[in-house]
């Protein structure tokens, strides 16, 4: 009763979805069951498919022990509802299945999802500008030229060039590396490095790069706090200031210094309800809809902690940097509030850690079109969060490094090429190092140093010294 690993890919969460169903229709257990004096073989109750389903997807590599028994129940009520089981009479279609005794079968055939045609993505090459490319708009033949007066060494000439003897001159146009080529260069290298640690042959088919914004990128590098948490230049976007009190509230229980409002009994569970509300009404998930699909084929990497690590920094500068911002306050909220051993339980019945992850995850990740397996999968997402919150909302420093080198590079270039002379004087190529300095100057000499075969003797008085 294992489930394979589901590795990164596009439509990663319909092949869970498909796997998990093979393996609930050939592995669950079925017996005779008798209901209201009647009997019933092959079939199953509620209950026990929920102990064995919950039981497999504790095990499965691509859950996680996190999964809970409401969570399975969730499940199979869409199973329910798709026709992967139906009542002892038959009915499905609806998402009435309840944790009890009541009797379920299989169908004939359960069918699996087909996997969805997305529209094909042209595949956007980011090609750096060459030196030699003209501006947009222009062409040889639009290049003003003055009327010359045709002589017989001038009729020669074009004589030449017309019978391929002498190559036709061409105008060179030097471009400059504008802000907005070093905004592409971000984009390609950071996109290229994702698709490197994902081993995709292209990223078409799990994000569109068109969606992808250059300038959030580097606003999420440079514009960050001394504690990483990024700075917005929109203040209009920032959380609203009733959420931020009550954030440090909990975050710094029960040393609430900026708090006003008299504490009661229950008033964690209050603070905690107000900030879950708030979250739970965002038009959009914090990592975004159109992202969904590249966060979902990172979580095949979770086996390889350090290659998931990198992956899920680089998914995250992607974000917006107010989405990327509240991820990080309430990150370090929820850690924080996990770590507590003062904190009181803000909910009967569940852990603290449980409750972050079921309160809190569909507000990170969920697809905008339905997706079986989101609530599943944002838990397994949100609980790695919970765990490397710190290193995966880092801006990656080999990324960093590796970009700016390249641009630094360009920069360079693109003086060479613009001032040779100057660049020559200031970079000195080592030939041109010998011809500037044919006559380099010899190292001084090291002071002489005396060397004793005795050492010195204490002084005594001779007859040299007498008056």
């Amino acid at each position: 009763m294992e489930h394979r690993l589901v590795g990164p890919g596009p439509y990663r969460a319909t092949k869970l979805w498909n796997e998990t169903v093979e393996l609930f229709r050939t592995r669950m257990p079925l017996r005779k069951h008798r209901c209201r004096f009647k009997s019933y073989e092959r079939c199953f109750t509620a209950a026990e498919a929920v102990d064995w389903l919950h039981e497999l997807l504790r095990r499965s590599q691509n859950f996680g022990p996190e999964v809970t028994r409401k969570q399975t129940v969730q499940l199979l009520k869409k199973f329910l509802k798709n026709h992967v089981i139906e009542d002892i009479k038959g009915k499905w279609g609806q998402e009435d299945f309840e944790d009890n005794r009541h009797l379920y079968r299989f169908p004939p055939s359960s069918p699996l999802k087909p996997y969805p045609k997305k529209p094909p993505f042209q595949r956007d090459v980011i090609k750096f500008p060459e030196w030699n490319d003209p501006p947009p708009g222009t062409s040889q033949e639009n290049i003003p030229v003055r009327p010359v007066v045709m002589n017989s060494e001038m009729w020669f000439k074009r004589h030449s060039i017309a019978i391929g003897e002498v190559p036709a001159c061409r105008l060179v146009h030097r471009r400059q590396l504008t802000e907005a080529h070093v905004e592409e260069i971000w984009k390609s290298m950071t996109l290229s490095y994702l698709q490197k640690i994902l081993g995709l042959d292209s990223l078409e088919e799990v994000l569109d790069v068109k969606l992808i914004n250059s300038k959030f990128i580097i606003h999420n590098v440079y514009s960050v706090s001394k504690q990483g948490v990024v700075i917005l230049d929109d203040k209009s976007k920032e959380l609203p200031h009733w959420v931020l009190s009550a954030m440090k509230c909990l975050a710094n229980w029960p040393n609430c210094s900026d708090l006003k409002q008299p504490m009661y009994l229950g008033f964690e569970k209050d603070v905690f309800k107000t900030i879950a509300d708030y979250y739970s009404h965002l038009k959009e998930p914090l990592l975004t809809f159109h992202l969904f699909d590249a966060f979902v084929s990172v979580l095949g990497l979770l086996q390889k902690e350090k290659m998931a690590v990198e992956a899920f920094q680089i998914c995250c500068l992607l974000l917006p940097p107010e989405n990327r911002r509240k991820l990080q306050l309430l990150m370090r909220m929820m850690a924080r509030i996990c770590l507590n051993k003062e904190m009181p339980p803000l909910c009967d019945g569940f852990g603290t850690r449980t409750l972050m992850v079921q309160t809190f995850s569909h507000c990170i990740l969920c697809s905008k079109d339905e997706v079986d397996l989101d609530e599943l999968l944002a838990a397994r997402l949100v609980t790695f969060l919970m765990d490397n919150s710190q290193e995966i909302l880092k801006v990656p420093l080999a990324l960093q490094t590796s970009i700016e080198e390249r641009v630094a590079h360009l920069r360079r270039v693109q003086f060479q090429k613009s001032y040779p002379e100057v660049y020559q004087e200031r970079f000195p190529t080592p030939e041109s190092e010998a011809l500037l300095f044919s006559e380099k100057p010899k190292p001084k000499p090291q002071l002489f140093t005396w060397t004793l075969k005795n050492p010195f003797q204490p002084f005594q008085r001779t007859r040299s010294f007498r008056m």
